[in-house]
């Protein structure tokens, strides 16, 4: 803060320039003569004294009698306050600002209450503080007043509003304020009064518990302190003119000297003292009173802005602000929890760091929080990240002894961020620490070339990603240098003189190791500067290129060709048996201008090209380097180039010679009664690896290669020792033939033969592969299990799909032994653990490298067949072994199998519930087999998979309606499941698979209410009455499974008496509102038709025997109560009617007496059953009884309400009698529809009651089928 003992009594600047004030306004005064025009009024809020100048009637208006800066206003704004002026925007601050300064100079109380009021509005207080309040109230008795005032159900605020109209708000509020100090400058200010007062509101405001104040009102005293800061430099300024003026006048001789000017220089200083003084007392006390307590606010916005107005005065009057004084807060802030406030504190120390000046200031500081500065480059917020590494290139730009070497190291690594904006910004600050030096030695140093400037610097950069150990994100690097080192990195030249030139004596050359970092910087760098994006990981996708880029692309691609159509067979040519150089250098004309072969009379180099990548694939047996070789082929062999007949002859002569050549050799290799030997494997070997990489992307038809390959697997299956990879290549080169064989016949020129032979091939192929997945080696069965994958999913039904019906011949379809077969490959292969894959490493030492890579291949295998699931291939039931290992190998492949669950659920959900079901049956199963019948419940197996059943259950999602059939339909076969198998332990023992109800519970809480009841019945149908008595342990699933279904079940059946929605107590609370006009009157026999219908339904549920309890109807009434308006007596006696109780209107029928009866004689050795059975007696006795008071005033009501009036629209001439009543018809589907829905509204107009009944959707289970005697026998499902 500003304290006496860090400010002296003159501030000595040395600019020498004047200050610029503003001189659109009357009241300038820069000498400050006038600035002590207030001197003597009251300082303080309670000691000011009005009389009767304070108006109470004005609060908030615009000020100036009418006129805005000096004219009348004309655009109907005379009569908005400040706060609506500025929010609308219409008319300029400025004109704004001398209009309520006018208003303060005729009457300083009625402006001051405005400008009071203005800061209230602008909280989004409704209240407004009065003339009365303003000349008897302190002010914090003001903040009270309105405090009580605010509404706060919103929650917003003008300052937290979105939308354009409120962004703008904050910058014109912000703008006010400064244009109000800048233009009482020079008076207003001064006058001990207007000052006194805003501070004073603005400090109270700012402590008040309402955030809405809070935050406004810190917004304002913090720019308010800015526009004193500015205010302050320009009085510092001027008092230092004034010094000079002084010293300059005094220094003249005694004639020369004007002593009337001296004395007028030492007053103009003694006013400016003055003035200096009072706004650092102003400036004190907005620091101490707001800032110092708001800058750890609980609020992050208001933290923000404290910090960001720091940073300002910092850099705006750095002789007052810029010292341990106030940085200390900007350093403690940079530990903030909230990564919007962190940010405000880097951005604020780059404003600083940006001047050479102030930052030479700040090494103190620097030295104090280097480290935490240095830990956020890795904040778990981005932005923040970028900004402290820019923050530290600008202190690296200050000075190079600051960060130390382990400083810089932690920022180095941060250019192979996936994050694009982090990496650049470590891209920047590396370039300007190891590139951006340069010394006098370099200034006579070639601009291109070896020995060029540029040839260190790349030198650098190889030796730079050599030692960051990240060999393979070479497109990493060159990405986050790309922006700051482009012209670097496009030096082409210097890289291939690095390549191809002898070093000079005395340098020392490049190793094996560095060249080759160099041509994949290089390659690197080519396709950065060809494809204009981020490498794969950064960046959201291609953004359009500007018509600059454009141009600079193709300039480039331009010089690419023109440079390397020379310079790569040379390459080529050097490096032709490196595998990892040569795999690059291939890749480089994919980005060629193929034009520029002819139009630059370069066709000696493209044969040179040709003959080096001949050269290249006649050495080379690496997969890698022939589909590089292949990859290049394909792109020179373009017919649109006049080179293709040139590259076309080339390659047909080298695959003639290797066709030739594979055939000889094949039959020397099949030849019967010899024993190959290792050099002819690796003839065939190598030929055979060439032709599949040549065959994957060039169509090899001619040559009828399906033959040989076909051959060469049927003796490797009918002898079983042919080597591996030839059976593999064999495989693959096979499956690319049937692949080119379907291109060409999906042609609509192709024959019919065509087809028919592609169909014959492939399924002898399939055959084959199918056969190969019983062999011994684990990498053949892999490669035949990964081609079958493909193979079943390219010609299964999707084959016909856009229009292609007449590849319906070639649609095949696994049999069921060929799935088992994938089945079980998937689970003797996928499904081990770790340390049992003894294949993975292949003899390799069991590292963490291999691991990975071998459950990624196990992961590929497991996606290939899950892809045959989700595409309907495969029954989708097999996926019930898939997803029983969901919880086992969750780590490994739970997102799969997940995804798996997911796809499948979209596509049939009702099958995907049965597969569900299925795989915990199958889990249920194995553990029965391996504990056997004596099931502990409490054992991991158990609780394995009951946990199993709660994840699926999750995987439902919460929307029960999308879901209610496949939950069903999973319940009746859990249900089946479960009562399956009798017991083994004769009868009276529960059955075998009795426990499988403990993990089917885990599903009930996805059944709605009424499915819930009804799947209770259908689980009563398989449970004999000594079931239901049953309380032992072994019981227990079939209990709890019970209490599942029930849960809500009384609560479904109270609620639909007493209503689950608050609108049905709409009709008991509109007894005594007139009948509605446009409802016509309820025909009286139709009425008692729905009354007797209703009363004969009730009849025949109360007639309804269960195994074990009489359950209560779905519905009882068309009206539904609200459950929290029952009085509590009702509620209670609801749930818990004693026997004892009998209600005078309502005997009991001589079916219950018989059922009492009959209990009395059969001893239940519980007193549960006795209670449960009591307890559904009196709730159906309290139904009834609801049912017959429902239906009296139901007819009182209809009688009154509904009428037909003249104005009745034409749609609504039918009764709308079916909109609150149930027809006899309908009436056991509208019942379940009553259970959802609430459609008794008798006020609603009858369409719309119509149109809402339409859309209901119908029950998967309908309960009226178990209600009835004549149909417990007839199948649910």
């Amino acid at each position: 803060m500003i304290a006496a003992q860090d400010l002296h009594t003159e501030f000595q600047f040395p600019q020498e320039t004047e200050s610029q004030l503003s001189s659109d306004t009357d009241l300038e005064d820069p000498d400050g003569k006038n600035a002590k025009t207030g001197k003597g009024l009251a300082a303080r809020r309670g000691k000011k004294a009005l009389g009767d100048k304070a108006k109470g009637g004005g609060a908030g208006r615009v000020p100036g009698l009418g006129r805005v800066n000096g004219h009348h206003q004309e655009n109907g704004m005379e009569n908005m306050t400040l706060f609506e002026v500025v929010k609308v925007g219409k008319s300029a601050t400025q004109s704004v600002v001398d209009d309520w300064i006018e208003a303060y100079k005729h009457d300083r109380d009625v402006a001051l209450l405005d400008l009071i009021n203005f800061f209230i509005q602008c909280s989004g207080c409704k209240g407004a503080v009065s003339g009365e309040m303003f000349r008897n109230m302190q002010n914090s008795e003001i903040i009270r007043k309105m405090t009580e005032e605010f509404d706060e159900d919103s929650g917003d605020y003008p300052l937290t509003m979105s939308g354009p109209q409120w962004k703008k708000f904050r910058i014109s509020f912000s703008d006010f304020i400064a244009v109000l100090v800048r233009q009482c400058q020079y008076s207003i200010i001064y006058d001990e009064y207007m000052m006194d007062m805003v501070i004073s509101l603005l400090t109270g405001l700012s402590d008040s518990q309402v955030r809405a104040f809070r935050h406004t009102s810190t917004l304002a005293a913090m720019k308010l302190m800015t526009a004193l800061v500015n205010v302050a430099l320009n009085l510092s300024i001027n008092m230092d003119n004034t010094q000079r003026q002084y010293e300059a006048e005094r220094n003249k001789v005694v004639a020369k000297r004007a002593n009337d000017r001296l004395e007028l220089l030492l007053q103009k200083r003694k006013e400016l003292q003055e003035n200096q003084d009072e706004i650092e007392n102003m400036m004190n006390a907005i620091f101490k009173g707001v800032f110092v307590h708001r800058y750890r606010d609980a609020i992050a916005e208001i933290r923000a802005i404290c910090i960001e107005e720091i940073g300002v005065w910092m850099k705006l009057y750095s002789d007052a602000f810029l010292n341990d004084s106030y940085l200390k807060y900007v350093g403690w802030t940079m530990h903030d929890k909230q990564g919007e406030v962190r940010l405000k504190c880097l951005t604020a120390l780059q404003g600083l760091f940006y001047s050479r000046e102030l930052g030479a200031r700040l090494e103190l500081f620097t030295s104090r929080f280097k480290d935490r500065i240095v830990s956020m480059t890795l904040d778990k917020e981005y932005d923040v990240a970028v900004q402290a590494i820019k923050l530290l290139t600008l202190v690296l730009q200050s000075s190079d002894e600051v960060l130390t070497a382990e400083d810089c190291e932690s920022v180095y690594h941060l250019v192979y961020s996936a994050h694009r904006p982090i990496a650049v910004s470590a891209g920047e600050f590396l370039f300007k620490k190891l590139f951006s030096h340069q010394g006098p030695e370099d200034e006579g140093l070639p601009r291109r070339g070896r020995q060029s400037l540029n040839g260190s610097l790349i030198k650098t950069t190889v030796f730079f990603f050599l030692e960051s150990e990240l060999h393979e994100h070479g497109a990493y690097l060159v990405d986050s240098l790309w922006e700051c080192a482009s012209e670097l990195l496009k030096d082409w030249e210097t890289m291939i003189s690095l390549l191809l030139d002898e070093p000079i004596p005395g340098e020392e050359a490049l190793n094996d190791r560095q060249e080759t970092a160099l041509v994949e910087i290089m390659l690197c760098a080519i396709r950065q500067a060809c494809e204009c994006h981020p490498p794969v990981g950064r960046g959201t996708g291609k953004r359009v290129l500007t018509a600059k880029e454009k141009k600079t692309q193709l300039d480039d691609r331009t010089r690419i060709t023109e440079m390397f159509a020379v310079a790569l067979p040379l390459l080529l040519a050097k490096y032709c048996v490196d595998i990892d150089k040569v795999t690059n250098l291939l890749q480089i004309p994919k980005y060629f201008d193929l034009d520029i072969y002819t139009t630059g009379r370069l066709e000696k180099h493209l044969d040179a090209l040709l003959r080096q990548i001949w050269e290249v694939q006649d050495k080379h047996t690496d997969t890698e380097v022939l589909e590089a070789c292949s990859t290049t082929y394909h792109y020179f062999c373009n017919e649109e180039f006049t080179i293709y007949n040139r590259v076309d002859i080339a390659r047909s002569q080298l695959l003639d010679e290797l066709v030739d050549k594979f055939n000889r050799l094949l039959e020397d290799f099949l030849q019967e009664g010899e024993e190959p030997d290792e050099d002819d494997v690796y003839q065939v070997l190598s030929t055979l690896k060439k032709i599949s990489a040549f065959h994957n992307a060039h169509d090899l038809s001619k040559w009828d290669l399906f033959t040989s390959n076909y051959r060469l697997l049927n003796t490797g299956l009918q002898n079983g020792d042919m080597p591996e990879q030839i059976v593999i290549h064999a495989m693959q080169c096979t499956h690319y033939i049937i692949l080119w064989h379907l291109a060409k016949v999906s042609d609509s020129s192709s024959l019919k033969g065509d087809m028919a032979t592609l169909r014959k091939q492939m399924r002898a192929f399939c055959l084959m592969c199918q056969r190969y997945l019983n062999s011994i080696n684990t990498a053949v069965k892999e490669q035949a299990f990964t081609i079958l994958c493909d193979l079943l999913l390219i010609f299964s039904h999707q084959i016909m799909s856009s229009g292609r019906e007449q590849l319906e011949p070639l649609v095949y379809a696994p049999d069921s032994s060929l799935q088992a077969e994938l089945l079980n490959f998937i689970l003797d292969q996928v499904f081990i653990d770790q340390d049992d894959d003894s294949n993975s490493t292949d003899g390799q030492p069991d590292d963490e490298a291999s691991k990975i890579e071998a459950l990624h291949k196990r992961r590929n295998l497991l996606s290939a067949y899950c892809k045959l699931i989700i595409y309907n291939v495969v029954e989708m039931n097999t996926g019930a072994d898939i997803f029983k290992q969901y919880m086992r190998y969750y780590n490994d492949y739970g997102d799969i199998i997940k995804e798996t669950m997911s796809k499948t659920r979209q596509i049939d959900k009702v099958q995907c519930a049965k597969t569900l079901v299925l795989s915990l049956q199958t889990l249920f199963n194995e553990m029965l087999s391996d504990l056997g019948f004596n099931i502990d419940r409490s054992s991991s197996a158990f609780c394995g998979i009951k946990e199993l059943a709660r994840r699926f259950s999750l995987t439902f999602g919460l929307d029960q309606m999308k879901t209610r059939e496949a939950i069903a339909m999973l319940h009746k076969d859990g249900i089946e499941f479960a009562f399956k198998e009798p017991s083994p332990h004769g009868e009276g023992s529960p059955p075998l698979n009795l426990a499988f109800l403990d993990i089917l519970s885990e599903f009930s809480s996805k059944l709605i209410r009424q499915d819930k009841r009804t799947v209770h019945m259908y689980l009563e149908r398989f449970m004999t009455f000594q079931m239901a008595l049953q309380r032992e342990d072994c019981w227990l699933p079939l209990i709890s499974y019970r209490n599942s279904l029930q849960v809500g079940g009384d609560d479904d059946t109270m609620s639909v008496i007493s209503g689950i929605s608050s609108r049905g107590s709409t009709v008991r609370s509109k007894k005594s509102k007139p009948a509605a006009a446009s409802k016509r009157k309820l025909p009286e026999a139709e009425e008692n038709s729905c009354s007797s219908t209703d009363a004969v339904w009730m009849n025949r549920e109360q007639n309804v025997q269960t195994p074990v309890m009489m359950h209560s109807p779905h519905l009882t009434s068309t009206v539904l109560r609200d459950p929290k308006k029952m009085r509590p007596e009702e509620s209670f006696a609801a749930a818990y009617t004693m026997p004892t109780e009998q209600h005078p209107h309502q005997p009991v029928t001589p079916q219950q007496q018989t059922h009492h009866h009959h209990q009395a004689a059969i001893d239940y050795n519980t007193e549960v059953t006795w209670m449960l059975t009591q307890r559904q007696q009196a709730e159906a006795r309290q139904q009834q009884e609801r049912v017959s008071m429902h239906y009296a005033k139901m007819r009182n009501h209809m009688q009154q309400a509904i009428r037909r009036g003249s104005g009745l629209m034409e749609d609504d001439e039918e009764p709308i009698v079916e909109d609150v009543m149930m027809s006899s018809e309908d009436r056991l589907e509208d019942m379940n529809e009553g259970m959802d829905f609430d459609t008794m509204d008798i006020d609603l107009p009858a369409s719309k009651n119509r149109r809402e009944r339409t859309e209901l959707k119908p029950d998967f289970f309908d309960p009226s089928s178990i209600m009835d005697d004549s149909v417990l026998n007839v199948p649910m499902f």
